[in-house]
C-alpha cells in the first residue's frame, strides 16, 4: 500500500513524513516554493524530540504519478482547494484508488464520492505548523497525533483497518471506527474558532464571541439532525496523547487559518467551517449571525492581505448588536 499525500502543508507533510520514517511507501503531492524546496532538500520535520531532514519522493501534480489500486490517496489540501483537485486527481488515477480526507470540515469526502467508490473520512488532532516552504513542525511528542479512520459515510473494512495499522505504527494513535463522520462534525463545532484566531489573536477563541458561534453550530446541528461527538467525548478521546512543547524555544503559533493569513494566501477555508454552519442555518430556517459575520471577515482578511490578530474582538461583537 502507497500513500499519495495529495497537499502536503502542515497536516499532510507531517503525516507523510512520519509515515516515510517508518518504512511505509510514501509520495508527497505539493505546488510552489514548498514543492521545489522538499525537491531540492527534502522535507524537514521539526518536533520537540529534534529535527529529521527526510528525502520524502514529492511531484507537483497527480498526473506526474503512476498509480494503481492499490494506493491510498490521502487529501490534505485546504477545502476551498478540493474540488480542483479532485478533477486532476480524477484525471490521472484509476477508479481503484482509495480517497481518504484528513481535511477540516465535512464537504470533502462528499466530493470525493462523486468520483471515487472508496472514500473514508479522518478526524485529524495533530498539532503542526507549516509557514515556511519545506519546514513543517509538529508540536506534539512522542504522539505525533491522533488519526481515527472510517469509510463515508459510515462503516469500516479491511483497508480502513490497515490505514489505521499503518498511522499506529507511525507515531500516531488511530484506529477504524464507523461513525467517523460523527467525529468530523464535532471536530467542525471546535474548528468554528479558527476565523476568531485568526481575526483576533488566540486569546479571542475563549471570547464570548467564540461560544456564540459554537451554540449557533450546535443548533444547527442539531436541527438538522446530525450526530456529532461532543466536549466530553472528544476529551475523552483525546486523552494525555497529545503532549505540547516547544520547538526551538517557541511556542506553536495559531490553527490553520492563522497560518493561511500569516502566509498570505488569499484564500482561506471558513466557507467550509462557519459557513457549513451558516448553510445549514439557512436550510432550516435558523438564524446563524456570528458565524455569517465570521465568514466574510475571513475571506476579507485573505484577500485584502490582512494579518492574523489585526482584529479587534469587541470590534466584531459591536457589528452583531
Amino acid at each position: 500500500m502507497r500513500f499519495v499525500i495529495y497537499g502536503a502543508g502542515g497536516i499532510g507533510a507531517a503525516l507523510g513524513g512520519r509515515l516515510f520514517e517508518n518504512g511505509h511507501d510514501v509520495v508527497l503531492i505539493a505546488r510552489g516554493a514548498h514543492h521545489d524546496a522538499m525537491r531540492d532538500h527534502g522535507l524537514r520535520l521539526e518536533s520537540p524530540a529534534g529535527s529529521v531532514t527526510l528525502p520524502v519522493p514529492v511531484v507537483d501534480r497527480p498526473s506526474a504519478l503512476a498509480f494503481d489500486d492499490d494506493d491510498v490517496v490521502l487529501l490534505a489540501m485546504k477545502s476551498q482547494d478540493t474540488n480542483d483537485a479532485l478533477e486532476a486527481l480524477a484525471s490521472a488515477a484509476p477508479d481503484g484508488v482509495a480517497v481518504a480526507s484528513l481535511q477540516n470540515g465535512v464537504a470533502n469526502e462528499p466530493a470525493a464520492l462523486r468520483r471515487f467508490a472508496d472514500v473514508y473520512g479522518v478526524c485529524v488532532m495533530m498539532p503542526t505548523l507549516f509557514v515556511e516552504p519545506g519546514v513543517v513542525l509538529a508540536y506534539s511528542s512522542p504522539i505525533t497525533g491522533i488519526l481515527d479512520v472510517g469509510r463515508y459515510h459510515e462503516g469500516t473494512d479491511e483497508r480502513a483497518e490497515a490505514i489505521a495499522s499503518a498511522f499506529t505504527a507511525s507515531t500516531f494513535v488511530s484506529v477504524a471506527r464507523p461513525d467517523i463522520m460523527r467525529c468530523k462534525h464535532g471536530k467542525l463545532l471546535m474548528k468554528l474558532g479558527n476565523a476568531i484566531e485568526a481575526a483576533c489573536g488566540p486569546e479571542a477563541r475563549a471570547s464570548d464571541l467564540a461560544a456564540r458561534a459554537r451554540e449557533e453550530g450546535v443548533a444547527a446541528l442539531r436541527m438538522a439532525g446530525i450526530p456529532f461527538v461532543d466536549t466530553e467525548e472528544d476529551t475523552e478521546r483525546r486523552g494525555d496523547h497529545l503532549r505540547m512543547s516547544r520547538i526551538n524555544g517557541e511556542r506553536r503559533g495559531g490553527g490553520s487559518t492563522w497560518q493561511s493569513l500569516a502566509r498570505g494566501a488569499s484564500t482561506v477555508e471558513t466557507d467550509y467551517l462557519n459557513g457549513e454552519i451558516v448553510l445549514l442555518g439557512r436550510l432550516h430556517g435558523l438564524p446563524t449571525p456570528v458565524n455569517e459575520l465570521l465568514q466574510h471577515v475571513a475571506r476579507r482578511m485573505a484577500v485584502n492581505g490582512e494579518a492574523p490578530g489585526s482584529v479587534d474582538p469587541d470590534t466584531l461583537l459591536a457589528q452583531l448588536r
